[in-house]
């Protein structure tokens, strides 16, 4: 993946948004749509998501192949030196104890909507460094995912 094109700083909820769609691609093998998006990561209405999108295109994060639904490509997860963050042990304990709850959630409910918040809390591990965490928990959630029935 190539860098960014700009040094602008994505916003928290652009990052949140970049880490879902790179997670669900990786789930999926397609982009999601902007309605699955919006009810991912709580957003009242598609334009919402929209904005944010055009203002990750425009950073260099993301791209459309094309005009048509579940276009979106990841360009990078790689963050501008300025925002990366340093993640205190106690930190990292507190992340991975949510997601082992939502995993619990996810296997007590087989809930689509939790499956989504995996996918962002996951793709959170990425953005945040935690790689072996991350490796860890995608190939629980590839599985997840496999056998998911919606």
């Amino acid at each position: 993946m190539n860098e960014p094109q700009t040094n602008e700083r994505s916003t928290k909820r652009q990052r949140e948004l970049l880490s879902f769609v790179d997670a669900f691609i990786q789930g999926h093998g397609y982009g999601p749509s902007y309605r699955e998006i919006m009810r991912a990561l709580g957003y009242k209405s598609v334009s919402t998501v929209a904005v944010h999108i055009e203002g990750l295109i425009t950073k260099g994060y993301l791209r459309k192949r094309d005009n048509s639904a579940r276009s979106l490509e990841v360009v990078t997860t790689r963050l501008t030196k300025s925002e990366h963050h340093v993640v205190t042990q106690a930190q990292e304990k507190w992340i991975t104890g949510v997601v082992n709850r939502k995993f619990d959630e996810y296997e007590q409910t087989g809930s689509g909507e939790v499956l989504d918040e995996l996918f962002v809390l996951v793709g959170a591990l990425k953005i945040l460094g935690l790689d072996e965490a991350y490796v860890a928990y995608r190939s629980r959630l590839q599985a997840a995912n496999r056998s998911h029935k919606p």
